[in-house]
């Protein structure tokens, strides 16, 4: 628990948590682009479609729920931290959930994507 009763603490804790937002998006965007270079050597090749999920696809689907896990982790670590907090850290009338909202949303949308990705050959 922290005793500075100073909100700078809990606005610190809410840019680590962008941090981690910012982290997993960047995982994500490295792994999509992993997954798609994959597809691009296909038709550089000219193989069938058929036998498009490859070590690129994978190591790309890896990399997509790393940065799911991330996010995800990062939720949980910055709720942990607002118990923490006393009253006098958080300011009056502000939108604590705001930030983790956020990371849900692209939690939920990530989930759509690795789905987007397995159904698609």
């Amino acid at each position: 628990m922290s005793d500075l009763n100073d909100p700078r603490v809990f606005f610190a804790a809410e840019r680590t948590l962008m941090a981690w937002n910012r982290t997993g998006l960047t995982l994500m965007a490295f792994g999509f682009v992993l997954e798609r270079f994959g597809l691009f050597l296909h038709v550089l090749r000219r193989t069938p479609s058929a036998a498009g999920r490859d070590t690129s696809f994978w190591i790309g689907i890896a990399f997509i729920a790393l940065g799911l896990l991330v996010m995800a982790f990062s939720i949980v670590q910055f709720r942990r931290v607002l118990r923490t907090l006393k009253p006098a850290e958080i300011p009056q009338r502000y939108c604590t959930w705001g930030g983790v909202a956020m990371n849900l949303a692209v939690v939920v949308l990530g989930l759509a994507l690795l789905g987007y990705l397995f159904s698609e050959l």
